[in-house]
């Protein structure tokens, strides 16, 4: 890996687009050939990609079997992905392959299968995730689901800048002892 290769992976590159290509299996992708964009995806000498952004969205994948291995076969850097895409497929669980990516900031998993609520706490380990998606699933019919509206960002935002005061360093009287003559 060339320092310049490194530089060079960037969210802002284009994502390696595979969306809309009827993938059943994430070996598929080895020999599918990504969507083209208005900008051309760089690659580095080695011919992967250098972008951080995947996006298998709008498929028929049921499951994220190899997603390591194929991951790496396609990425230069893959431990920079930091965008990954899987809305709109089959999926019915949260893969733990998806936790082995800490610099992972968004992770779009709407319009799949998943059921289970407690599937989402694999996800706390992502200390980056920013930005998750989870509309669509049967999740949303499980109690103590809740969809966040921007509504409800602003109203969480003007409450804690009303509630929340700021931290002041307090002492104990008995903790301020002077040493005696």
């Amino acid at each position: 890996m060339s320092k310049l290769d490194y530089m060079n992976t960037s969210v802002q590159e284009p994502p390696l687009d595979y969306s809309f290509r009827s993938i059943h299996v994430i070996q598929d992708l080895v020999s599918e050939e990504p969507r083209t964009g208005l900008r051309p995806v760089k690659h580095a000498k080695s011919g992967k990609s250098l972008t951080q952004s995947l996006w298998l969205n709008n498929n028929v994948l049921s499951d994220l079997k190899d997603f390591n291995q194929v991951v790496s076969q396609l990425l230069e850097h893959p431990q920079n992905l930091a965008w990954i895409d899987l809305s709109f497929n089959d999926l019915t669980s949260i893969d733990p392959v998806l936790t082995t990516f800490f610099n992972l900031s968004v992770l779009y998993l709407h319009g799949n299968s998943i059921q289970r609520l407690g599937e989402v706490n694999k996800l706390a380990v992502l200390p980056r995730l920013r930005s998750l998606t989870l509309h669509g699933n049967p999740i949303e019919e499980e109690k103590g689901y809740s969809g966040i509206t921007k509504a409800d960002r602003t109203t969480a935002e003007v409450w804690k800048r009303m509630n929340i005061k700021p931290k002041k360093p307090q002492f104990k009287q008995d903790t301020l002892r002077f040493p005696g003559p």
